[in-house]
C-alpha cells in the first residue's frame, strides 16, 4: 500500500499481525469490508484505504465484515485520530455527512458518533 515492505510475521504473531500483514500485501480493490475494517482499525494505509472505506460508507453506512458487526466499518472509520481528519478535512467532511442522518444506532457506535461529530 505504502511501498513499506514488512518482514513476514513471526512464527509466534498473533492472528491479528498475521491477518494485517497478509492484507497489507492484497491490492486496495480486492480488499473486503471486513478487510479494510481490520486494516483502519489497526491505522495501516489509511491515506490509502479511507477513500474507499467511505465509497462503501456512503452505500450503506452500517457496512459490515463477514466475522465482524454491523457498522464495524464505520466504527474504524470514526475511531481514527483527528490529526487523521486534520490531514484529510475534505474526508473528514464526507464522513461528517454519512453519519449526520443515522438513527438506530447501538450505544456504542452512537457514542462514536458524537465522538466524532464533536472534533
Amino acid at each position: 500500500m505504502e511501498d513499506d515492505r514488512w518482514p513476514a510475521p513471526s512464527d509466534d504473531a498473533t492472528r491479528l499481525v498475521a491477518t494485517a500483514h497478509a492484507l497489507r500485501r492484497k491490492p486496495i480493490g480486492e480488499l473486503t469490508v471486513e478487510g479494510m475494517g481490520l486494516l483502519t482499525g489497526q491505522g495501516e494505509g489509511l491515506p490509502h484505504l479511507l477513500p474507499p472505506a467511505l465509497e462503501v460508507l456512503r452505500l450503506d453506512p452500517m457496512a459490515e465484515g463477514h466475522k465482524s458487526y454491523e457498522g464495524d466499518l464505520l466504527a474504524a472509520v470514526l475511531t481514527r485520530s483527528p490529526e487523521t481528519w486534520s490531514k484529510a478535512p475534505e474526508l473528514g467532511c464526507e464522513i461528517r455527512m454519512v453519519v449526520s442522518d443515522l438513527s438506530d444506532l447501538t450505544p456504542d457506535l452512537e457514542r462514536e458518533v458524537e465522538r466524532f461529530l464533536a472534533l
